[in-house]
């Protein structure tokens, strides 16, 4: 039985991977790395700010210390906050979901960006009442492919619910392969919308949909 819902942020409720993306290669490119499409999208979409940049280095002789990691997530977070400044696109059905989905259920985001960002991009579309918990990369020790997220997410579900919810009454809504992944180590379903894959790479998933445009809280329950 569905008893809660966690959604991820980035390419779930907003369209702010290529955000990501565009900071993410200007910080690399000031440290003479290039970033490709083709690359972020295959290693580095589903990583948090601090597992992007050790990969990004991870072939380089000079290592880099906690110090310059915390810098480069800085610098990060300055850009992607200029760019959100100029608009943040919602996409489409999601605004709906998730309010319809909150009338029903106890809703919570997992994702592996910083709190800001996500706090920016519920507050744009006009969301945030919608959530009782937030969990962002500050928040757990290990995030995407790891369960972290999503198991601290229902944590913070139950010390507001009077009903306690359990992993596998939990449905997740992901956009990557690792966040498909990480919802299944955490016990709870996966319903993967293709807005950052093809629909055939997200097959992990127990459902796929090629959007949220008119997802029905019936057609959630199903999975269940």
């Amino acid at each position: 039985m569905l008893k809660a819902i966690i959604f991820d942020c980035d390419g779930v409720i907003a369209h702010t991977e290529p955000i990501h993306m565009e900071a993410l290669g200007r910080v690399l490119a000031e440290e003479g790395i290039t970033l490709t499409t083709e690359a972020y999208f295959a290693e580095y979409l589903a990583l948090d700010d601090r597992g992007c940049f050790q990969k990004a280095f991870a072939y380089r002789e000079n290592q880099l210390t906690p110090g310059d990691v915390n810098e480069m997530i800085s610098r990060k977070a300055k850009y992607v906050e200029a760019i959100m400044n100029a608009g943040i696109q919602i996409l489409p059905g999601v605004a709906e979901l998730i309010r319809l989905a909150a009338n029903h259920y106890p809703l919570a985001i997992a994702s592996g960006a910083l709190r800001s960002e996500i706090e920016s991009v519920v507050k744009s579309g006009g969301l945030a009442e919608c959530f009782k918990a937030i969990v962002s990369a500050e928040d757990v020790p290990r995030c995407k492919p790891y369960p972290d997220p999503f198991l601290k997410a229902l944590e913070l579900i139950n010390l507001t619910n009077d009903d306690a919810v359990k992993p596998d009454q939990c449905l997740v809504i992901e956009d990557s392969i690792h966040g498909i992944r990480a919802a299944h180590e955490a016990a709870m379903r996966c319903l993967a919308v293709a807005n950052s894959y093809p629909k055939e790479k997200l097959a992990e998933a127990d459902f796929v949909v090629d959007s949220l445009v008119g997802l029905s809280i019936n057609e959630l329950e199903r999975l269940f």
